[in-house]
């Protein structure tokens, strides 16, 4: 393995944490919204039918 290898590697595992990140300050927000907002925006079905596919 060279160095531009090694690189690319983390790079891509840097970019997999700061998804994961932004998806979870994402959902904080969304869910600090009041319920009938989240409800008119379709959060709570996007949320629940996410989950139930694994991602």
């Amino acid at each position: 393995m060279n160095g531009f290898t090694i690189l690319r590697g983390m790079q891509h595992y840097v970019g997999k944490i700061r998804t994961m990140r932004n998806e979870i300050r994402t959902q904080r927000f969304m869910n600090s919204l009041p319920a009938d907002l989240r409800k008119d925006i379709g959060w709570p079905d996007m949320y629940s039918e996410r989950r139930h596919r694994g991602n």
